[in-house]
């Protein structure tokens, strides 16, 4: 898919991954931008920069969505490209003593912004974009989605059900004419990757916002799935379904490695 002259909308769009896709989208002859956000002031600015629109938006709640998908097409019309972009990063722990955690609002919260926030997406989108012959979903994910995140299990096993989901909205919409695309980079130049232990996520050399952005936008363009900024990724999934155990034992010495590093609580 070409995204000029079409109409674009970037859920956490005022920082990071999300502002480069903004503005890589806008560079790229879309005809709108909307920037979608929690931070609302950053989103504007982020908006004005490049003759966008922006929304506040808590991707988590299912009206915020619907909100910003009726307004847009209220004013901007039909919306071709849906970036599900917003993430955390909380529940880090590198010494991980207990990977069920101690509490539920981790957890709740990973849900509601890397599942359900594209569930919501596609819940109102589908049956417009059916209506009118197709739409493009494209859902920022992780290669923790497809590998795992030594130290955060919250952060893995949704990253790992929102791969499940766009897989199932692929394959389901497919012949609505409606595409899918996951973007799944490694260590990526942001807050959240600074707000974290340095991990085995930044091994392979930490891309900038705007490379993963430059990724994207070819992925969207050639319409392929799976979206790999780090292309050496694709060998370390191999390797995982190849032999499970030996990679299970490969993640589990990194596991104990920063936990040398860091200090056994």
């Amino acid at each position: 898919m070409q995204v000029t002259g079409k109409v674009v909308v970037v859920t956490g769009g005022a920082n990071g991954i999300g502002q480069a896709l903004c503005e890589t989208f806008h560079k790229a002859g879309a005809a709108k931008v909307v920037v979608v956000d929690l931070d609302f002031e950053r989103a504007t600015a982020v908006a004005e920069s490049i003759d966008g629109a922006a929304f506040r938006c808590d991707v988590g709640r299912e009206a915020d969505i619907a909100h910003v998908i009726a307004e847009t097409e209220k004013q901007f019309g039909p919306i071709a490209l849906f970036c599900s972009n917003a993430g955390i990063g909380g529940g880090f722990d590198p010494l991980t003593v207990n990977a069920g955690g101690t509490s539920d609002e981790p957890w709740e919260k990973s849900w509601a912004i890397h599942v359900m926030a594209h569930v919501y997406a596609a819940r109102h989108l589908i049956p417009l974009m059916k209506a009118r012959g197709g739409g493009y979903f494209l859902n920022t994910i992780s290669a923790a989605g497809l590998l795992s995140q030594v130290g955060s299990p919250a952060y893995s096993t949704t990253k790992h059900a929102a791969v499940g989901f766009a897989e199932n909205l692929a394959i389901s919409h497919r012949a609505d004419g409606i595409k899918v695309s996951i973007l799944c980079p490694q260590g990526v130049e942001t807050n959240m990757l600074k707000s974290i232990p340095k991990g085995p996520q930044s091994g392979d050399g930490d891309l900038t916002p705007l490379k993963v952005a430059q990724d994207a936008l070819a992925g969207i363009e050639a319409e392929t799935f799976l979206i790999l900024p780090h292309p050496q990724v694709i060998d370390y999934m191999r390797k995982k379904t190849e032999n499970y155990d030996r990679w299970i034992g490969g993640m589990a010495k990194i596991q104990a490695k920063m936990r040398e590093e860091f200090g056994e609580k």
